[in-house]
């Protein structure tokens, strides 16, 4: 049992994986219908955790996570594009979810082009909200706009969050652990309120 749990540390995961597995998380996370439960938040605020630790360069982790996030919703879009309606007939699979589909649909229906940043807080809707993008034909300059806003929000704000915390705030490492899981349960809260206002008006 502790080997299995070490398998899925995060921060072992993170040291293991380097610049490029980092990326290569969030490049996958932001825009490939099978990234949707990949880690995206924990990961860039315990990346930045651990590059104020000395693991790697703030800067270069923040340079790579963008370009990677603002690539990957790129590919989504054109996925989106490039499939159209064709997405939402795929049967549910372990790599693929059509509740996630309609609900990044629903969001993108309610907030439009700003959707492309806001849905960057939200795990799983920020995977398939640049699809969806796709599939509703919106205009590629207006998509690449918010997409670039959106990205260097997330992969920015976060990374630096756990940098700076990591630097200036004595003993955070034995936090560490609280603060994930509350950043996790934060970027949870407008699907759970989503959730609860559909229920009340049913």
């Amino acid at each position: 049992m502790e080997n299995f749990l070490h398998l899925f540390n995060l921060e072992e995961l993170i040291r293991a994986a380097g610049y490029v597995g980092i990326a290569g998380i969030i490049f996958a996370e932001s825009g490939l219908f099978f990234g949707f439960f990949l880690p995206g938040d924990s990961l860039l605020f315990t990346a930045g955790f651990l590059a104020s630790q000395g693991l790697f360069n703030i800067w270069l982790l923040v340079t790579l996570t963008t370009i990677a996030a603002i690539a990957g919703d790129s590919v989504g879009y054109w996925f989106g594009k490039k499939i159209g309606p064709m997405i939402f007939k795929r049967p549910d699979s372990f790599w693929f979810s059509q509740e996630r589909v309609h609900q990044a649909h629903a969001f993108f229906e309610k907030h439009g082009a700003k959707s492309i940043i806001l849905a960057r807080f939200i795990p799983a809707v920020r995977t398939f909200t640049p699809i969806i993008a796709g599939v509703a034909g919106m205009h590629y300059d207006t998509f690449l706009k918010y997409n670039i806003i959106g990205g260097v929000l997330w992969a920015t704000l976060l990374p630096l969050l756990g940098y700076y915390l990591g630097t200036f705030v004595p003993d955070i490492d034995q936090y560490i652990i609280p603060i994930v899981i509350a950043i996790v349960v934060a970027s949870l809260i407008p699907l759970a309120m989503e959730f609860l206002k559909k229920r009340k008006n049913r």
